[in-house]
């Protein structure tokens, strides 16, 4: 039983850091706008970057497969491990656990594509698509905090960390406070 569910998780991870490091900024870029977004601005493959060198459609697009495949990532977490639950010791293993670690394992695959040697973007949308198939609420209310900080100092990067920051400030009270899992 344990070796299946640890087999499970691995598979899972794995699946959830392939489908994280899909490049879809500079697929998107070529195919829009014939230009090789590594090669533009801050050389990262994520939606930022893609507004800056291949303008707003391709760059909304690009960032909404971003969020796609973090949450597509925890969903099939959830389906591969199933209900099953293995306690060793005081802690759990069940289907939460696995999806909060693809989660992970897809914006580790985003930053660190095994398809661009190990470079990629910095993974806030991909972050923010996990959340969002995990508890909804946390992902809108971090996602508000990411646009209203790019939006007031006009930098993406610091709306990001803001936004980063914030939802973890939202986890936590909800954690202690509402019964949220750990």
């Amino acid at each position: 039983m344990i070796a299946t569910m640890i087999a499970r998780y691995i598979a899972s991870m794995i699946t959830a850091y392939l489908l994280g490091s899909i490049p879809f900024g500079l697929i998107l870029a070529k195919k829009m706008a014939d230009i090789d977004i590594r090669e533009w601005g801050s050389g990262k493959v994520g939606a930022t970057n893609v507004l800056r060198s291949a303008g707003k459609k391709v760059a909304i697009v690009s960032g909404a497969l971003d969020i796609c495949k973090g949450a597509a990532a925890v969903l099939l977490a959830g389906l591969i491990i199933g209900k099953t639950y293995v306690a060793v010791g005081n802690f759990g293993f069940g289907p939460l656990l696995a999806q909060v670690l693809a989660g992970l394992s897809a914006v580790a695959g985003h930053n660190w594509s095994i398809f661009l040697n190990f470079r990629g973007g910095s993974g806030v949308a991909t972050f923010f698509g996990g959340w969002l198939a995990l508890f909804p609420m946390v992902a809108i209310l971090g996602g508000e905090i990411v646009f209203l900080g790019a939006a007031s100092t006009m930098f993406v990067s610091l709306g990001s960390i803001a936004g980063v920051v914030g939802t973890y400030a939202i986890v936590i009270p909800l954690t202690i406070f509402s019964g949220l899992p750990i």
